[in-house]
């Protein structure tokens, strides 16, 4: 079969309808850890966007583990209610075939900061701040906070955690698993020699700072066993010195035997040193070297908003499938407009189907 961004395809035990992806996108309206109204309407809104693959946000599995008070979590009853009562919402306006998932993580030194929209920079003492965890003692920038250094207690209590969320991400009724390791968040910080100085078995060579992010995809996969998991990964840290390519492909590997399904290929967010050469698909090259190095499907990420763009991704078999953040932000109707300019059916829900005649005309208009 000819591959398309409208062919099917298959990743561990599921199916999706397309090559759409829905990237995980913070929203920072959580209520400890819990989704709110607007997750509601965010998480149905995706739901009838035609995208075949919706990954919720950054879902920390423990409340030091967000980034911000407002910050999506899976670490409590409360948590877990929330998120399938949202996702129940969510699953009844869906497109067919369209399958979710959450994407599990931990900010580890990256933890304890405001809001973007109030500047994203560590709480200040009247603010509630929390004490963080790192790989090191290494804070990430000048004026943040200097994280401590886990022990070895405190990194297995941390594998724990995941596993706990793994279960309820499970009990809250979603299809799949991806687990964050990018942008600086606490695998990545295993993963880099940047920010990872230990000197014993979590550190040092490729194969100890690797060692802690392997046993969470080992314990998440034990946990849940009905669901597929994936991961996304920062390939490389664009510093010298840092995480790279010939790493993120030996990582990558390992979390193929581990059980992972897919590889999502981002990059960057683990050091304010970073050079990132920004532009239309700059990490897609990313997502081909990981997929033809380590034999596993790849998500490819990062300024793809052209239909035609997104097209050539898997026409040019240069990854398996392609996510979508801002576009669909700015149009919640992306997939119909990429389906009526490439010439593919769509099916909106009926009480939408009115739309798409317009939808065909506008893409017509705008070639």
């Amino acid at each position: 079969m000819t591959k398309h961004l409208f062919s099917p395809i298959t990743l561990g035990n599921l199916e999706f309808p397309n090559r759409i992806a829905v990237a995980p996108m913070c929203q920072y309206s959580a209520d400890d850890g819990s989704a709110t109204d607007w997750h509601l309407q965010h998480w149905m809104n995706l739901a009838m966007s035609g995208a075949g693959m919706v990954t919720v946000e950054m879902t920390d599995v423990e409340r030091r583990g967000r980034i911000t008070h407002g910050c999506l979590g899976l670490y409590s009853d409360h948590n877990e209610a929330a998120a399938r009562r949202t996702l129940d919402a969510a699953r009844r306006v869906a497109t067919p075939g369209t399958k979710f998932g959450v994407q599990l993580a931990h900010a580890g030194r990256k933890a304890s900061n405001r809001l973007p929209w109030d500047g994203g920079t560590a709480l200040g003492p009247d603010e509630d701040p929390w004490p963080i965890v790192s790989a090191s003692a290494i804070a990430f920038d000048k004026g943040w906070q200097v994280p401590e250094a886990l022990d070895e207690a405190g990194i297995e209590r941390i594998i724990s955690a995941f596993a706990e969320a793994a279960k309820r991400t499970a009990r809250a009724g979603f299809d799949f698993i991806e687990l964050h390791s990018a942008h600086g968040y606490l695998l990545h910080q295993f993963l880099s020699p940047l920010s990872n100085k230990r000197t014993d078995k979590w550190g040092g060579s490729p194969e100890n700072r690797m060692r802690f992010p392997v046993e969470v995809v080992k314990a998440v996969v034990a946990a849940a066993p009905g669901l597929m998991v994936g991961a996304r990964m920062s390939v490389t840290d664009w510093v010298e010195g840092g995480f790279d390519v010939p790493d993120a492909i030996e990582v990558a590997k390992a979390y193929k035997a581990a059980g992972a399904a897919y590889i999502c290929c981002s990059s960057g967010g683990n050091s304010p040193l970073q050079k990132i050469p920004t532009g239309p698909g700059y990490q897609v090259h990313l997502a081909t070297a990981i997929r033809d190095g380590a034999g596993i499907p790849t998500r490819a990420v990062g300024l793809i908003d052209m239909p035609r763009q997104a097209e050539a991704i898997i026409t040019e078999d240069k990854a398996d499938m392609v996510a979508v953040a801002r576009a669909l932000i700015a149009d919640p109707r992306w997939p119909w407009r990429a389906a009526a300019t490439l010439g593919h059916e769509f099916h909106p829900a009926p009480q939408l189907a009115r739309g798409e005649p317009f939808m065909r005309h506008w893409t017509q208009a705008a070639e």
